[in-house]
């Protein structure tokens, strides 16, 4: 009976109402996440989750004295290995509900978005981790190479909280160190996502994009950087419905105006300069190669003034300034990389070699992301309180401002009688000095104000 207690006991307070709120085990339940003996998918699930608040990761809590009443090493490692559980539809189905109550929090003109990026994954000590491959890293200046995989994440945000909904480790087919292990069963997920870790970005991108259109996710947008804004990505994420913002890098693409072709350079020459507007240079519509239409902006580039970088917008009724404040909501993503792996432990806690390890830590890493900032969402934002925070509304609106002067004067009132005669003949002098000096059309709202009261 106390061992039971404390399996239910595992969860710190400010984290259990949450798991029951965002109904987590259902959402591992439907995801085929269970057991049919021993230690429950639920309290492994937990176990794992909670590393974080304890400063610790498996082997040092092994070690420490609550070792008595936890499961063995193995028992941990058989349900982060295990190749059959539907992750990936577990990740979605918790992100999906979560951002409906988001949305309800949120006005139905904010644009929400869905964002592209990728970050790396590294893994440079390892030498036996299955797919592991010789990754370029894109985001420092000098010609770096590292050993892990790619972590290409889709998120969701409304510009106040973001929400990661699916990623893939994705390896390379030509600079691949180890490969598929022999061994697995090709029928389950973890070979379905090994497959997947082999194939490009962008065709990993549209699947994604796909199974968030599936899932019924509110969003109008999807941003992009440079690295992604290529013309046959745009295309295929356009044919599903959602409209592309993203950055464009001076390349060989080609865009048409008046049926001639023009480079990024080209199209800032003939672009109409745009003022009265900090920062947004120039502006133009034009056509791409393969035939849709966007709306190209030029700004400055913050770091180099002398520069200009080009955002691309496949929605051409938006305003430049729109364009630029909707893709400035792409910074959540890298807000959100950072916190993965600095705060919470993202590649650090557990060094396993198989592939569905990496994958089932990485789901759990992100679900801690997606409880904390539905926390997050309901401390700051007043409308959680409900139907509380939409009557304390209609009292302020109906309070009328010569009553709330009346009432401020009768709270003085009441304090001076409880002070002494020296402090209250000095305090009236000053309220009459104060109630003389008032207009007469303020007086004229206030029949019932003297200077005795």
């Amino acid at each position: 009976m106390i061992a039971n207690q404390d399996q239910l006991r595992q969860l710190p307070n400010e984290i259990k109402s949450t798991f029951r709120e965002l109904n987590v085990s259902k959402h591992l339940s439907d995801a085929g996440i269970k057991k049919s003996f021993g230690y429950s998918c639920l309290y492994l699930f937990r176990l794992v989750f909670c590393l974080i608040f304890q400063q610790k990761n498996w082997f040092r809590l092994l070690e420490s004295k609550k070792s008595d009443t936890l499961p063995a090493k193995d028992a941990v490692y058989r349900f982060l290995n295990y190749s059959r559980f539907a992750w990936r539809k577990f990740l979605l189905s918790l992100s999906v509900s979560t951002i409906k109550k988001v949305s309800d929090l949120t006005s139905h003109h904010r644009p929400k978005v869905l964002i592209v990026d990728d970050s790396m994954f590294e893994r440079n000590r390892s030498k036996k981790v299955e797919l592991l491959a010789r990754c370029f890293d894109h985001s420092s200046h000098k010609m770096r190479f590292y050993k892990g995989f790619r972590m290409l994440t889709l998120g969701w945000s409304d510009g106040a909280t973001f929400m990661p909904l699916d990623f893939s480790l994705l390896s390379s087919k030509n600079a691949q160190i180890n490969g598929v292990s022999p061994s697995i069963d090709k029928r389950t997920s973890g070979y379905k996502r090994r497959i997947e870790a082999l194939k490009s970005a962008p065709e990993v991108v549209t699947d994604m994009v796909q199974r968030a259109l599936s899932a019924g996710v509110d969003a109008s947008y999807v941003l992009m950087d440079t690295w992604f804004t290529q013309q046959p990505l745009i295309k295929s994420i356009v044919e599903q419905g959602f409209d592309v913002i993203g950055m464009v890098k001076a390349t060989n693409q080609r865009y048409l105006v008046n049926d001639k072709r023009f480079d990024l350079k080209g199209l800032y020459r003939l672009a109409t300069p745009i003022t009265g507007s900090k920062g947004i240079l120039r502006s133009i519509h034009t056509t791409m190669a393969n035939g849709i239409h966007v709306k190209v902006v030029f700004v400055q580039n913050r770091n180099r003034k002398s520069e200009w970088l080009a955002i691309l917008s496949t929605d051409c009724s938006l305003s430049e300034k729109e364009i630029v404040r909707i893709y400035g909501m792409r910074w959540d993503i890298e807000v959100f990389f950072k916190t993965t792996k600095s705060l919470l432990k993202l590649q650090k806690e557990f060094q396993g070699r198989s592939y569905d390890l990496l994958i089932s830590h990485t789901t759990i890493v992100f679900s801690r992301y997606i409880l904390l900032s539905w926390q997050n969402r309901c401390s700051m934002d007043n409308r959680t309180l409900g139907g509380m925070f939409y009557e304390l509304c209609d009292e302020i609106d109906e309070l009328d401002w010569a009553v709330a002067l009346q009432q401020l004067i009768e709270l003085l009132d009441d304090a001076l009688k409880q002070t002494n005669n020296r402090i209250k003949k000095l305090i009236k002098d000053q309220l009459r000095q104060w109630i003389a000096g008032l207009p007469s059309y303020i007086k004229a709202y206030l029949p019932n104000l003297c200077c005795e009261s």
